[in-house]
């Protein structure tokens, strides 16, 4: 499957920020919203979300850190013992630095920088960049999201090149990863975001490579996340796990500046 192609959707109320939008992004900029069952973005109640057109679409996906899952995991105080926070190393008297190298729709990185975490999240995708972009956006206008925002930094770019190009002292203690993998989850939230990111995106044909380059980038290790029965990413095996009862952290040690880098076809770099 491979990505799909985003058109942008321009109306009367939006009409200067569609516009700058899809001159941003390269996307055609249209009056009516297809009907073929392609994606498109929209700015809807001062949101931005992306959308797939036809009678038996799923609804929008948008970022939201204010409301909905990202609020209730907040208010909910997942604790610096929870297995994420485990999986990037936090423990009493210690907070890493991490890069999210896959931030998605942002929620795990938000949660980490809820726990105190600094993090940067970065986004290969222009499209997902956008949204998230504008639900940080939304979530800086939230005066008890201040101190929440003021840890999340956001950058667009190819992960792998991100990490290859980061100075010594620019380097996180620790890097997450939770490439795509098909989503089995029955929940109609996790059906709607899960099809429509896939079906922009296509499927994750880099994993081993932004594997070894995260293990390098990386001061302390590189936590991936995985379904709990999912096999490792790129056949790599981890050094342990810590487990959920649906997901899996699989935890990397970080490989010395001196080992050989292995490109993704395993022939010396």
């Amino acid at each position: 499957m491979n990505a799909a192609a985003v058109i942008v959707l321009s109306t009367a109320r939006y009409a200067a920020e569609s516009e700058a939008l899809a001159h941003r992004l390269g996307c055609a900029l249209v009056a009516s919203p297809p009907v073929d069952g392609s994606l498109f973005l929209e700015y809807h109640e001062d949101r931005l979300q992306l959308c797939q057109s036809g009678t038996k679409a799923p609804g929008p996906v948008y970022v939201d850190f204010c409301q909905g899952k990202a609020a209730h995991r907040r208010r909910q105080g997942e604790g610096r013992r929870s297995p994420l926070a485990r999986a990037v190393g936090m423990k009493p008297g210690y907070t890493p630095r991490v890069v999210d190298a896959t931030a998605g729709l942002g929620r795990d990185a938000f949660v980490l920088a809820t726990l105190g975490c600094q993090v940067q999240m970065m986004e290969q995708s222009p499209v997902v960049h956008a949204l998230l972009e504008d639900g940080l956006r939304r979530a800086r206008q939230a005066a008890e999201l201040a101190e929440i925002t003021d840890r999340l930094t956001l950058v667009q770019g190819d992960a792998i090149q991100l990490l290859d190009n980061l100075k010594t002292g620019e380097r996180p203690d620790s890097i997450y990863l939770d490439p795509m993998y098909p989503h089995k989850s029955k929940t109609a939230l996790a059906k709607k975001e899960m099809r429509t990111l896939q079906l922009l995106l296509g499927p994750d044909r880099r994993g081993s490579e932004l594997l070894m380059a995260a293990r390098h980038a990386a001061r302390r290790r590189t936590a991936v996340k995985r379904p709990a029965h999912a096999p490792v990413l790129g056949d790599t095996p981890p050094d342990f796990r810590i487990r959920s009862p649906r997901t899996r952290y699989d935890i990397y040690l970080s490989l010395p500046e001196s080992q050989t880098r292995l490109t993704a076809t395993g022939q010396q770099g």
